[in-house]
């Protein structure tokens, strides 16, 4: 199947000369979902993955299905004030300013083996705070999914170079 097919493509969104990739639409087409979420699975078969992250929101809708095909838990990385119990905080840059990500100290135990899953690889300012908390925690990213890469930013040059990285589109 070919992907691509079923992301829209909205020109000068959100602000002009930006061509934002739209993923509803791929979410909204069963057999398209399916696809990616099972070609994620494939690839990571046999990596002895431990635990799905995924970054606030649409880490979530892509990891949460990737750990239960797997048979494995998921940890949520969420904005601050978000999470109830005890949390670690990451810092990061944005292009005008900063950010910050939460998760739960017990989301990973020391020597956890963690795939993390997102939606989008650009810049990978917040795929690498993710990286810095579950180092915090003792968790090893064993690798790094994304259904979309947007090369021409990039975010993979900044991300180490053991760490497999699976794109499933690339622009």
């Amino acid at each position: 199947m070919n992907l691509s097919e079923h992301v829209r493509v909205i020109e000068n969104f959100p602000k002009p000369g930006i061509v934002f990739r739209d993923i509803t639409t791929l979410l909204k087409n069963g057999p398209a979902f399916k696809e990616s979420i099972d070609l994620i699975k494939d690839e990571f078969a046999g990596k002895n993955i431990d635990v799905v992250v995924g970054p606030e929101s649409r880490g979530f809708i892509f990891g949460t299905p990737v750990a239960y095909a797997m048979g494995v838990g998921f940890a949520p990385v969420r904005k601050p004030g978000k999470l109830p119990a005890e949390f670690i905080t990451e810092e990061y840059a944005l292009e005008y300013g900063t950010d910050k990500l939460q998760m739960h100290v017990d989301g990973i135990t020391p020597g956890q083996r963690v795939l993390i899953v997102d939606d989008l690889l650009a810049t990978g300012g917040t795929i690498n705070a993710v990286v810095r908390m579950i180092h915090k925690l003792g968790g090893i990213v064993v690798g790094m999914a994304f259904v979309i890469e947007l090369e021409e930013l990039n975010g993979r040059s900044k991300i180490d170079k053991d760490v497999k990285i699976f794109s499933l589109l690339k622009y």
